[in-house]
């Protein structure tokens, strides 16, 4: 506690560089991060609601996320080979 009151008293702070735009809060980057943490934490309770809930043995799981990964893996090709037939 000391310390921080210090480092405001003695006006420490100026002496420190501002944080880059590219690691703002609302910067692209970090937007980017947070969903893959969201996608991460979705994916987490997906796995525990099929494991838990669903009685899904956890190698059957896996396959479920990694039969997704490839099926959202062919649309995205997909659209990306009509989108880009032009």
């Amino acid at each position: 506690k000391a310390a921080f009151i210090n480092f405001i008293s003695d006006e420490e702070w100026k002496s420190i560089e501002p944080v880059s735009s590219w690691f703002g809060p609302s910067s692209f980057l970090m937007s980017s991060m947070s969903a893959l943490f969201k996608l991460s934490m979705w994916i987490r309770h997906g796995h525990g609601y099929l494991t838990e809930n669903l009685g899904i043995p956890v190698w059957g799981s896996y396959a479920v996320f990694g039969l997704a990964t490839l099926f959202l893996g062919m649309v995205l090709g997909l659209v990306s080979e009509i989108l880009g037939a032009d």
